[in-house]
């Protein structure tokens, strides 16, 4: 026997070993379970882990790391939970086969843990330590990288108790340790927020209700059917063709009619409250496109047959959307036709727009899933006569359970107004209300009410304004709709929400379609400045914060191009934000005077919408100045304008204090469980070691309310948009005095940065950072490495410390800054951030960093500005002093590299 034989033939007796209790306890002429008689596992460097749920004689979820070739497996009553106050008791039980991770499916009742399983989620996991060690001494440290959990955890043994620990296993704690992904309060688990499997997207029930064994062959784990015998399309098809069969009885007394061929949709009401009761249903408004599948067989013995997929207005889309069609082909059906919603889903189940429309116009490669919602006809049978919920148990039963692209769209029999306040909780577009016994009928009608949970709607591209900086963009859309007379009304302008793709695919259909005089009735002049006029056939989908008094869109941002729904049929829409009375206790007064900042003074303006629900809004998230919650968000929403530009689509970071100002804080800047609406992830690769990291980002109002939502006090930006994270557009130069520099010393510091920076040819901006320091900033065309820029900066301040070192220092050491200002070019580094303008401090009375004009440093005292003094301070809001700034980057050239003594 060779040394390679040798040793694989002691790691299988291992495994055996290992493995000789768990096969003990089962039957495999039984149940589906693997013997894991399969060889071991070699060893690489990544390891499994899943985590599968498991409906037995109670609900649990079975944890299992893979070691040694087999998986370590704990039973976690109530499931892992992000919250670090909760310690989930998880139960040591038998070591399990490898392949074991990929079984969802059912064990048969009278089986050693009969009842239904589920993967729950699945991915790689990394010992933090020595694995075997720990597990001996009873504290395992890890980090989860999958697709539900994610960052560092824990498992600890507590120590032995004859009286509670009658089973005789070991006894653990699954605990959340402390990271960018943990939550620090309170809230809805990751196991309620995903209760779906992480392979299939089925629910529980689903898999119990299926026939099938489904294993799966991701992270190193085998995949198989029905005892290891994968199964064949014949077989699948054989299977469904049961299925359909069944449906004959249900079918038997349903009248007959000829194939319809397309049918016009039956559309939902706008509604300003949501119905309860028995009768009626709740389904979550999905943000994709209304389509039709229509399935018929060949005419002809043998032929195939054949999906179709049609918008809402009859056209043809099979061609855009081959795999959907094909997977309707194989349900088995003489002729059907389905109604429902063509979606893409986000990495946390939501549907996401703008990723549906990247499919289609920059054939972005993504996973189009199709939630089927009605069914109209099947085999001969016309379904629209019948009672919603008939309707819909037909459409269940027809639908494979497992199938990744076609899938059924529950609803929810419960309190509309309930249903509905969760579904915004959980970044939903909003909820449609169906009535359970009504048939089926096209047109808009009163028996299907939709309820919006923020203010999105289509509008009608009549214009746009190019970029200044290189004319070849668009700058902003000029938006419209059409009123009852048919006239289009001018809306506003959206400028947000483009990226580099989506503008340039704008600007080609929009250059195809410009005409000379605008197709608005009325416009006022400030909407005519710049524009150049479209013929109005093109439909955008627009987020906004809010309806102004001149019935313009407020703080709007573009989402996407709409190319089922045609111009003509574009309306002014309401939503909750814009018709629901607020859900906002009314606050008491503010019994704390603030220290160094004004008290509340009474509103002088209206109260602001809001685009997403804020939940506790009364919660006081700053004891010095009363500031709530509520508070923060209507802040936040009244400065958008002036935020967002410094903000958008850039990588954040954000210091979130769930607690308010002096409880825990914490630093997030990656993804974690249940993240708001408008707050949004992008992959960045690691600069050391190229794997990819979801970071936060956010480009619209409903992303700053978020903000408010999730207890953030400070947002801090990266120096480089999403789009172009290698390449800066803003260096920092950040003045941070010790508190014995007075307010005139450190005024000349700032003066001095731009003097010096405008020898070299470049102007700067400057702001206050909420604190005791100042900023200065320069926007730069995207150009350069953050080599190059960070070389720049400290190349500027190595001098301004050679000119004067008795008062600037270059070093961080805190010792040596007394008496001095710390010049800090360290923010001029990737992943490397600076407060934001307008961002609010975690500090007592909440200060704020705000936008300056250079005149305003020469004042003898230093700007402060607070939340709760807004209204004193408002006005300047009018006002932007860092506007030239926004229009007209400035070239760091070869030239000005050279004078301040960069390395070219």
């Amino acid at each position: 026997m060779t040394t390679s034989a040798k040793s694989r033939s002691q790691s299988a007796k291992a495994v055996d070993r290992q493995l000789a209790r768990y096969r003990e306890m089962r039957d495999f002429h039984i149940t589906a379970e693997p013997r894991g008689d399969g060889a071991p596992a070699t060893k690489t460097n990544a390891l499994p882990f899943v985590v599968q749920k498991h409906s037995a004689t109670r609900l649990h979820y079975d944890f299992r790391l893979g070691w040694n070739g087999v998986l370590k497996s704990w039973a976690v009553t109530k499931g892992p939970s992000y919250y670090t106050g909760d310690k989930r008791l998880a139960v040591e039980v038998e070591d399990h086969p490898m392949e074991y991770g990929g079984f969802e499916g059912s064990i048969p009742k009278g089986q050693y843990g009969g009842g239904t399983v589920m993967v729950w989620d699945f991915g790689e996991w990394e010992p933090l330590g020595d694995v075997d060690k720990q597990l001996a001494e009873g504290n395992l440290k890890f980090v989860l990288k999958g697709t539900k959990l994610k960052g560092k955890w824990a498992l600890i043994r507590m120590k032995p108790n004859p009286e509670r620990d009658r089973s005789g296993k070991p006894n653990w704690l699954l605990l959340k340790e402390r990271d960018e992904y943990a939550q620090h309060e309170e809230g809805p688990s990751i196991t309620e927020l995903a209760p779906n499997s992480a392979l299939t997207k089925r629910s529980i029930e689903e898999i119990a209700a299926s026939e099938d064994h489904v294993w799966d062959s991701r992270s190193g784990l085998r995949k198989s059917e029905d005892n290891g015998a994968r199964k064949s399309p014949a077989q699948k098809a054989k299977t469904q063709d049961r299925k359909v069969k069944s449906l004959d009885k249900l079918l038997k007394d349903i009248p007959r009619e000829s194939y319809p061929g397309f049918i016009p949709p039956q559309l939902a009401e706008q509604s300003r409250s949501s119905p309860s009761g028995n009768d009626w249903v709740h389904e979550l408004k999905l943000d994709g496109y209304r389509t039709q599948i229509h399935v018929r067989a060949s005419t002809q013995k043998g032929g195939p047959t054949k999906a179709r997929i049609f918008t809402r207005k009859g056209l043809d889309w099979t061609a855009r959307m081959p795999r959907l069609a094909e997977a309707a082909a194989t349900l088995g059906v003489e002729s059907a036709i389905l109604d429902g919603e063509l979606v893409v889903l986000d990495h946390s189940g939501k549907s996401s727009f703008s990723d549906l429309q990247a499919a289609f116009q920059e054939s972005k490669k993504v996973d189009l899933v199709y939630f089927a919602f009605d069914i109209l006809h099947l085999n001969g049978h016309n379904l629209r006569g019948l009672p919603l919920l008939k309707r819909k148990e037909i459409l269940q039963k027809l639908l494979p359970p497992d199938d990744p692209t076609l899938r059924f769209s529950e609803h929810i029999r419960s309190d509309g107004e309930h249903v509905f306040q969760k579904a915004c909780e959980l970044g939903a577009e909003g909820i449609v209300s169906k009535q359970v016994a009504a048939p089926y009928i096209s047109g808009r009608g009163n028996t299907w009410l939709k309820r919006k949970g923020s203010l999105r709607q289509e509008f009608v591209i009549g214009g746009f304004t190019p970029v200044s900086t290189t004319g070849r963009g668009v700058g902003a859309l000029v938006l419209g709709y059409y009123d009852d007379k048919g006239k289009l009304i001018y809306a506003g302008r959206t400028g947000t929400g483009f990226s580099q793709a989506t503008e340039r695919m704008l600007r080609v259909r929009l250059d195809a379609l410009v005409q000379k005089a605008p197709s608005f009735a009325e416009l006022p002049r400030e909407a005519r400045e710049n524009a150049t006029w479209v013929k109005p056939e093109l439909v955008a989908e627009v987020h906004f914060a809010s309806w102004t008094k001149d019935n313009l869109i407020r703080q709007s941002s573009f989402k996407g191009l709409r190319e089922d729904k045609p111009a003509n049929e574009v309306v002014r829409e309401t939503s909750f934000a814009d018709v629901a009375p607020s859900t906002s206790p009314v606050r008491s007064s503010v019994k704390h005077a603030p220290a160094k900042a004004a008290p509340k003074a009474a509103r002088s303006v209206p109260k602001p919408d809001l685009p997403i629900p804020i939940s506790r809004p009364d919660k006081v998230l700053d004891e010095t100045s009363g500031m709530t919650k509520q508070d923060l968000a209507e802040y936040l929403v009244a400065v958008a304008d002036r935020m967002l530009p410094h903000i958008a689509d850039r990588p954040i970071s954000i210091l979130r204090l769930p607690n308010g100002v002096g409880k825990q804080s914490f630093f997030q800047r990656h993804v974690s469980a249940g993240l708001p609406p408008g707050v949004h992830t992008i992959p960045v690769a690691s600069r050391k070691t190229g794997e990819h990291t979801d970071y936060l980002y956010l480009n619209s109002v409903e992303g700053l309310v978020g903000m408010a939502q999730m207890g953030v006090l400070e947002i801090h930006p990266w120096g480089s948009k999403i789009d172009n994270v290698d390449k800066p557009d803003r260096i920092i130069f950040d003045l941070d005095p010790d508190e014995a520099i007075p307010w005139s010393t450190l005024s000349e510091a700032a003066f001095d940065i731009r003097s010096r920076l405008k020898r070299l040819g470049l102007t700067s901006y400057v702001k206050s950072t909420g604190g005791k320091g100042l900023h200065v900033v320069i926007a730069i065309e995207p150009e350069h490495g953050w080599a190059t820029i960070k070389q720049f900066a400290h190349n500027v301040v190595l001098q301004m410390e050679k000119d004067n070192p008795s008062l600037y220092l270059t070093k961080m050491s805190k010792a040596a800054r007394k008496n001095h200002i710390y010049l800090d070019y360290l923010r001029n580094d990737r992943e490397s951030t600076a407060v934001a303008p307008f961002s609010t401090r975690a500090r007592p009375g909440v200060p704020v960093a705000v936008t300056l004009d250079w005149k305003e440093i020469k004042a003898d005292s230093r700007p402060v500005f607070h939340v709760c003094d807004l209204d004193q301070w408002r006005a300047r809001l009018r006002k932007d002093p860092w506007k030239e700034m926004l229009t007209s980057p400035q070239r760091l050239t070869k030239e000005m590299l050279l004078s301040a003594g960069v390395k070219l």
